[in-house]
């Protein structure tokens, strides 16, 4: 499988606190990667580098983009790298950020307007999306009229809407029951890895972490551990 995203050397300072130091990883296509580690261990700030929300104070991050060599997203202008983000990367956040006042078919239509497409065929684009969610019938329900784990398949549907190269999670069933966390990751996982796109997840539940096919853990800054979910159950069972 060939790489979607790498990064070598990223290094995020703030003051004199190394929150990301000296990362290097490659993400292949259609990988579930789950990131651990303890709180301040620069979880969530690797993943905002490497989704291009931060830009690294040394390194660079490159992501594919039909080129040999991908873009490197840490040299584009704020400019460039948030059109990048619309276009390229899905987020899906721990409480969702849906916007209160619109359906979840306008939610999910947003990010799709925002590309470029009509008004008419977003929406259209949405409800399939939506009622392959499960959500059939709740198109024009605003968040505050579903449950938790409905708005969180609202996100997840809004994020895969323009057909993302990569999607990232932060805590995405953090707020959630045991039962809803189950359908929540099923469909987040299910609606990216199905269809070859990577997912790149920040999560403190190792039962969530274990439904993925790679675990990075890391530690004040650094990673600590990388393996693969099934080479840890093999030596686990020796």
């Amino acid at each position: 499988m060939g790489s979607v995203i790498w990064a070598v050397g990223l290094t995020k300072q703030y003051g004199d606190q190394s929150a990301v130091d000296g990362i290097s990883l490659e993400v292949s296509q259609g990988e579930s990667v789950a990131i651990m580690g303890p709180s301040g261990s620069g979880k969530t700030t690797l993943m905002h580098l490497l989704s291009g929300i931060l830009s690294p104070d040394q390194g660079e991050v490159r992501l594919r983009d039909g080129s040999e060599d991908g873009v490197v997203v840490s040299a584009l202008s704020a400019e460039r790298r948030a059109r990048l983000r619309r276009e390229r990367v899905g987020f899906v956040f721990q409480e969702g950020l849906l916007l209160r006042e619109l359906t979840a078919r306008e939610n999910v239509a947003v990010p799709l307007m925002l590309a470029g497409s009509g008004r008419r065929r977003a929406e259209e684009h949405a409800d399939q999306w939506l009622a392959a969610l499960g959500l059939a019938g709740m198109e024009s329900r605003r968040p505050g009229e579903l449950s938790g784990g409905q708005q969180q398949r609202v996100a997840i549907a809004r994020a895969q809407a323009v057909t993302p190269g990569i999607v990232f999670a932060d805590e995405p069933t953090g707020a959630l029951d045991s039962a809803t966390s189950t359908q929540v990751l099923d469909a987040l996982l299910n609606s990216t890895t199905s269809r070859g796109a990577p997912l790149v997840m920040v999560t403190h539940d190792a039962d969530v972490a274990a439904r993925c096919s790679r675990i990075i853990r890391l530690e004040d800054g650094r990673v600590v551990h990388d393996s693969r979910v099934e080479e840890t159950r093999v030596e686990e069972s020796r």
